[in-house]
């Protein structure tokens, strides 16, 4: 494997690590940017859906951006933009204009981040010849975990938000900038409808990507949203015991996808897929039923085992799919489009569990997710590689798509 290449790998997993730590001191200070700026428990769910809006927004610009400019290029100048956006939320003037200002260009530019990181891990793993996809979210995973950790810190303290959120921008950002330099892209092509199939064969493997990763973020917006009122007000825990679930799961998290390429090297994405969604609707399970506050503890732990492959692979069968059908410039597209799912599943997970608790029931709510989870089972063969599949001795050769880096266009 060339230098350029383990470069490339190394800068674009601090790029996934880095929005780790700044997606996570956003959404876990939420409480103290609502104080800080005044903001009525009316208006703070406006607030919090307008992120994934024009995170969306963002991602389908993107679509239509790389058809001009190299994803490394949006990648080099929207994790800067991220991660000012973020200081911007912190240290905004009085009213809510500015956070306004600040959580717009945040939510435009993670679009474009989210996209453009996957287009380039996609095609990083083509040019490995082998999964590599998981590796990368693991390290936002890592990223969240670190980034939860300094919130807490900041809270324990009392700082205030641009205190707290200072010292990881000032860290991250020259970082980011001068990791950017290796960023390896893939060869850009127009999509040309290979092996005679157009747009529209695209498009139907696509659809049911789309719909494992909008039932993957309901899941994971469900676990991020309700584990510790569920905890607490279903289950009987302690207010301290009931912050535990979530860095539970995403440390569960973090180990699952630290493993994951190796499963996928060994069974195939298929099989990983099949298995991570059983694990996942089992926690969901265990969670519903649970009856007390420790057994839920288990249940939370099985859907970070469950839950982290789904998203990685997702995206990783999106890019190759397209791949094969029609070339680089499809799978880029591809990502771009499946990406807007991953907010479509954020806006929709953390109020349907909501209404549905209150409702009927809060358990009851827990069947709705583990449902759309199993569901998945019926698309798991959409992941499977073809003609062949990543690993088990059967190993896609190593051709070095990326071979040109970040400099042009």
């Amino acid at each position: 494997m060339t230098d350029e290449l383990r470069r490339g790998r190394a800068s674009l997993a601090f790029s996934f690590f880095a929005q780790g730590v700044a997606f996570a001191l956003l959404v876990t200070r939420i409480p103290a940017v609502q104080d800080r700026y005044g903001i009525s428990d009316a208006l703070l769910p406006v607030f919090l859906a307008a992120v994934p809006v024009l995170a969306g927004a963002g991602s389908v610009v993107t679509e239509r951006l790389v058809r001009r400019v190299r994803p490394s290029r949006l990648l080099r100048w929207s994790q800067p933009v991220v991660l000012l956006a973020l200081l911007g939320a912190g240290a905004g003037g009085p009213g809510v204009a500015a956070l306004a200002v600040a959580l717009g260009v945040f939510g435009l530019a993670v679009g474009m981040l989210d996209a453009s990181m996957n287009m380039l891990g996609v095609s990083l793993q083509r040019a490995y010849g082998r999964s590599i996809m998981l590796g990368f979210h693991a390290a936002y995973s890592l990223g969240g975990i670190v980034g939860a950790s300094l919130a807490w810190a900041g809270a324990h303290w009392q700082l205030a938000l641009w205190v707290s959120y200072l010292p990881a921008v000032a860290v991250l950002l020259p970082a980011a900038l001068a990791g950017s330099r290796w960023y390896a892209d893939g060869e850009a092509a127009p999509v040309t409808g290979r092996s005679g199939r157009g747009g529209n064969a695209g498009l139907g493997l696509l659809l049911p990507l789309c719909l494992v990763m909008t039932f993957a973020y309901i899941g994971d917006s469900t676990v991020s949203n309700w584990s510790a009122k569920y905890l607490k007000d279903v289950l009987g825990g302690s207010e301290q015991l009931a912050t535990v679930p979530y860095n539970v799961y995403m440390v569960t998290t973090l180990a699952g996808r630290t493993v994951g390429d190796l499963g996928v090297r060994r069974f195939g994405a298929a099989a990983v897929v099949r298995l991570g969604a059983l694990v996942a609707a089992g926690g969901f399970a265990v969670v519903a039923l649970a009856p007390g506050a420790w057994v839920g503890m288990l249940g939370f732990t099985l859907l970070g085992l469950g839950l982290c492959v789904l998203v990685p692979q997702t995206f990783a069968a999106a890019g190759r799919h397209a791949f094969e059908q029609q070339g680089p410039g499809a799978s880029d597209a591809a990502i771009a489009r499946l990406n807007i799912f991953n907010y479509v599943g954020f806006l929709i997970g953390s109020p349907l569990v909501g209404a549905l608790g209150d409702a009927w029931s809060y358990r009851g709510a827990m069947l709705v997710p583990m449902v759309l989870v199993l569901v998945t089972l019926g698309y798991a063969r959409s992941f499977a590689a073809q003609p062949d599949r990543y690993g088990g001795g059967h190993e896609r050769p190593r051709t070095a798509d990326v071979g040109r880096g970040s400099n042009g266009l």
